[in-house]
């Protein structure tokens, strides 16, 4: 089968074919695809490659578990792979899984700067790691996130090539043919049942066993669940109760995060639950946005930290969850099903992919908008609205931000299923796939 494309590849390639003196780190959550596509092009580039899996050596012979020094790191390498090593031009070595051993994060600094071998490590919890790491070696590693297959990407897996034409309509703002609309709808309604963890997608690709990829998509949720439960033994049930409390915020009309709702018991406060939140999001396998009730220009100095909406990473767990195997409900727009909440979580996915931080608008006054991020190009603030049902046009919270001119606005996204691009008020109307172009 041909393999899956991945953006990061580009990136990961121009990292070591041009000069640079960093160590790569590729973070992201637990099968998203880092160490195939690390060795991938690795392999391609270096005459000479090492993959030591810090995470099994934990699990096995502890070798590197004690090393302190760089001379215990070549020791130790040489030992096993020393017909490999060579110099830092044709020679790399791979980290797999390195947050399994934190000094040796810090040992990255000598590494880099003895400049022997060129080295990249990925790092499956390397932001609560981070978080907990006292000596980071900043000036001597770069660290890149990864996610799972964005929209964009799925597409390619299944064989759309008509980017360019579709690329064209979104800058020039015409919609696209009755066709063409179709066939991306209906990609994408498949994308809101596989989403874009690898093996799912391959299966899909494969097989088409929506059963198989459900199984897999329960074994990765339970696996991320049984990672709380090792990387946060602190507060490893209240974890655990986050993960587990995410799906059914989808349900609200509201999906906030009401802290009393975790336990299902009043008393408890975010202080209690904040180390939980951050290790969710670190380990990136929840997915946060901030309220904001009264938006300024960068939203970051408007946030509140403790109002907070969570989504999963990956959209295919979530409708695993709320849908299994009844795919109809997505695939036929049942009328008694409410998708909104499962269209949020994609382009939250998206936008998380491109933003550091992304934000909502909760105003008691004003009603709610899904999103909000700051727009850079003219410094202001772009509102955007995710809408999954046939009500498209009735949007009262939006029309009121753009409307206040107290808010640096100027436009409005609102995603759907209706094919026509257009403007009105200061709106944009986008039909929902062109998210990967936001």
């Amino acid at each position: 089968m041909k393999q899956l494309h991945r953006k990061i590849e580009k990136y990961i390639k121009t990292f070591f074919l041009e000069f640079n003196n960093k160590i790569l780190i590729i973070d992201g959550a637990r099968q998203v695809g880092k160490s195939f596509i690390i060795r991938k092009v690795c392999n391609e580039i270096f005459s000479n490659y090492v993959e030591i899996n810090l995470l099994e050596d934990s699990l096995s012979e502890k070798n590197f578990e004690n090393i302190k020094s760089t001379k215990d790191f070549y020791t130790q390498v040489s030992a096993v792979y020393g017909d490999k090593l060579n110099n830092n031009q044709d020679t790399i070595i791979f980290l797999d899984e390195i947050q399994t051993y934190p000094h040796l994060l810090t040992l990255l600094k000598f590494l880099n700067q003895e400049n022997k071998y060129r080295y990249i490590c990925s790092g499956s919890f390397l932001g609560v790691t981070l978080l907990n790491t006292t000596s980071i070696p900043m000036g001597s590693i770069e660290i890149k996130k990864m996610y799972p297959l964005d929209f964009e990407e799925f597409l390619i897996a299944n064989g759309f090539n008509a980017f360019e034409s579709i690329y064209e309509n979104f800058k020039e703002k015409k919609s696209l043919s009755t066709n063409i609309h179709n066939i991306l709808l209906n990609h994408f309604k498949d994308y809101l049942i596989v989403g874009g963890l690898p093996e799912c997608v391959k299966t899909f690709i494969e097989t088409g066993n929506i059963k198989t990829i459900r199984t897999i998509q329960t074994n990765i949720s339970n696996f991320y669940i049984d990672d709380a439960t090792k990387y946060d033994r602190e507060n490893k049930i209240e974890a655990k109760l986050i993960y587990e409390y995410i799906p059914s915020l989808m349900e609200n009309k509201k999906n906030r995060v009401i802290i009393k709702d975790i336990k299902n018991k009043p008393g408890y406060t975010f202080k209690y639950f904040e180390k939980s939140f951050e290790y969710l999001i670190s380990a990136g396998i929840a997915i946060n946005t901030q309220a904001i009730s009264n938006p300024t220009f960068p939203l970051l100095e408007s946030a509140k930290k403790s109002l907070l909406k969570l989504y999963l990473n990956d959209v295919g767990l979530l409708t695993n969850i709320l849908f299994k195997e009844n795919v109809a409900a997505i695939k036929n727009n049942t009328t008694s099903i409410n998708l909104g909440n499962v269209y949020e979580t994609v382009v939250a996915e998206e936008l998380h992919s491109r933003y550091d931080k992304i934000y909502y608008y909760d105003n008691k006054k004003n009603g709610e908008i899904d999103f909000l991020i700051d727009n850079y190009d003219d410094l202001s603030i772009l509102p955007i609205e995710v809408k999954s049902g046939k009500n498209f046009t009735i949007h009262s919270a939006i029309d009121k931000f753009i409307d206040n001119k107290n808010y640096n606005v100027n436009k409005g996204i609102i995603l759907s299923n209706d094919i026509d691009i257009k403007e009105n008020g200061g709106k944009l109307y986008l039909p929902i796939y062109f998210v990967m172009y936001l």
